[in-house]
């Protein structure tokens, strides 16, 4: 089988999903649908297309790379940058001749705002028979990004021309049979794939159970659909209640590590800032030191974090603008909150830091979920069947 992924490159999320069918001897190719000539270490085993690339920095050893090699990264991103300006549309030919010289089986397309609108732009003027297509839903994709009018045509354009659509939840699908997707909607399971179950019970083995624990997790994103400043603000007045706990932050802005600053000098409550690229293994072994996992965002699929929370026996507090309540059962072994109400994250924190039970009781339930819903071997032959299902 000939598979060309059409996705961002650089993100773990297809990394963990690459992983699952790069051992079947079939033939990957990964063609980065934002040009930036580099893509995530974990990535291994198949073929990845560039456009202009560093030979010499940023390679991955276990890949192949196509395109066209230069002595140095900033000399590559000099001649990515003008090649847009000369030719803006040169990532689309370069895609619609990469179809037409490796004639794939299938075409799979990971998030729509990059991926999926690049593939269906060559597919609008390709001639000739076009490959069965697949478009996996990201996160916000649907729910989010659907509704804005600046976004909302060129989604349903995509839906129109794609045969395929794969999403992790039940309320993305819905919303796909709603914006007019006729095609095939395949399995509903996480795009990130599983959790290695045996590391799970490790680290967890050398955990303390959850109402020991004296860390918040909070997730630092802040943007157009992350309010991590109003979880903050929420932490902040719960002060009285965190006494001798910390709070650490993952992957924030220079904004959110500012306002975690000023929190600091307010509360006495001390911040611990992850950086970005933080390993998978230190983010579990985070999760199981922290009593209370903390997200908050305007919109989100089945967000990592929170099953990764969930794994390590860290209580989620979630906002329901997510698809965390296909997973839980909200007030036992979460709590779904509101994305701008910081009155209503107050309330739900303090109840997770006044009730041991609550949240002792809740790691339980949740172990339960993921050993039946979220195991990587479970999953992973998921992912396979997900391919041959199509081109049986």
């Amino acid at each position: 089988m000939k598979i060309l992924v059409v996705a961002l490159g650089e993100s773990i999320h297809t990394a963990r999903w690459l992983s699952q069918i790069t051992d079947q001897g079939w033939d990957i190719y990964l063609f980065n649908s934002v040009d930036c000539g580099y893509i995530h270490p974990e990535i291994s085993d198949i073929h990845v297309i560039h456009s202009f690339y560093s030979s010499v920095q940023n390679r991955n050893k276990h890949s192949k790379f196509r395109g066209i090699p230069l002595p140095s990264n900033k000399i590559a991103l000099w001649s990515r940058l003008i090649m847009q300006n000369i030719y803006p549309q040169y990532r689309e030919k370069q895609l619609e001749l990469a179809i037409k010289f490796l004639q794939p089986d299938l075409i799979h397309t990971i998030e729509f705002r990059h991926s999926g609108k690049l593939v269906n732009a060559v597919k609008k003027r390709y001639k000739g028979k076009f490959p069965k297509w697949i478009m996996t839903n990201w996160g916000s994709d649907l729910y989010f990004f659907g509704r804005l009018k600046r976004f909302k045509d060129e989604i349903l354009e995509i839906l129109e021309n794609c045969d395929f659509y794969s999403c992790e939840s039940k309320r993305d699908e819905k919303l796909s049979r709603e914006f007019g997707f006729k095609g095939v909607v395949l399995s509903t399971f996480p795009n990130s794939g599983g959790l290695d179950l045996e590391l799970i019970r490790k680290l967890r083995k050398n955990g303390k159970i959850t109402s020991k624990r004296k860390i918040i997790m909070l997730k630092g994103y802040q943007g157009e659909v992350g309010r991590s400043l109003v979880g903050l603000r929420a932490l902040e007045r719960c002060a009285k209640y965190l006494k001798g706990y910390s709070v650490a932050i993952y992957v924030p802005k220079d904004d959110v590590s500012m306002a975690a600053e000023i929190f600091t000098q307010k509360t006495g409550i001390p911040t611990v800032i992850i950086p970005r690229g933080t390993s998978h293994e230190t983010m579990l072994e985070w999760h199981g030191k922290a009593r209370i996992s903390l997200g908050v965002s305007m919109s989100d699929g089945i967000s990592t974090s929170f099953l990764e929370a969930m794994a390590m026996g860290s209580f989620p507090i979630q906002t329901w603008t997510s698809t965390a309540n296909e997973w839980i059962k909200n007030g036992e072994s979460a709590i779904l909150i509101p994305p701008e109400d910081p009155d209503i994250i107050e309330k739900a924190i303090k109840k997770a830091l006044t009730s041991d039970d609550l949240v002792n009781n809740g790691a339980k339930i949740n172990w339960e979920i993921v050993k039946d819903r979220l195991d990587a071997k479970k999953l992973k032959p998921k992912a396979i069947e997900f391919y041959n299902k199509i081109l049986n």
